[in-house]
């Protein structure tokens, strides 16, 4: 649990599913760049939406890793997508990789749809902002 993040929902608001709607923070903020769903060595294994997602997912983690946090830190994620129904139609693997990766921990989101990503095999991309509890970046 991180003491520098506090998530908001206002009162009376159905409780959303999957995301908060507000994060306070207060500490070093690390701003993590698109992160596709390709390997460390930037290739991609697959062309499955939901496999993408999750490496995209966990190279988000790797660098808020990298910089002394963990997964609890992230604070608030955009998620774009090319294929808004095969998103749709990916959410039982998309839930599973998250609550693998995540838990019950759900920054501020936003999720688009785009006609496009820089890397052309590339069906999501993942940029995130975390609150690290005083944490050093190790190079």
């Amino acid at each position: 649990m991180n003491d520098k993040l506090t998530f908001v929902n206002p009162e009376g608001y159905l409780p959303p599913k999957g995301y908060s709607n507000g994060a306070l923070v207060s500490g070093p903020t690390l701003f993590v760049a698109g992160q596709v769903g390709w390997n460390a060595r930037c290739e991609f294994e697959t062309d499955d939406l939901a496999e993408q997602f999750a490496q995209a997912l966990d190279n988000v983690i790797a660098v808020v890793r990298a910089a002394g946090g963990s997964p609890t830190d992230l604070a608030k994620m955009t998620v774009y997508v090319t294929d808004l129904d095969a998103y749709r139609g990916s959410l039982k693997a998309i839930g599973q990789a998250w609550r693998t990766r995540l838990g019950k921990h759900f920054p501020a989101m936003a999720l688009l749809g785009v006609a496009g990503l820089v890397e052309p095999r590339a069906k999501v991309e993942i940029e995130a902002v975390a609150v690290l509890p005083g944490a050093q970046a190790k190079a």
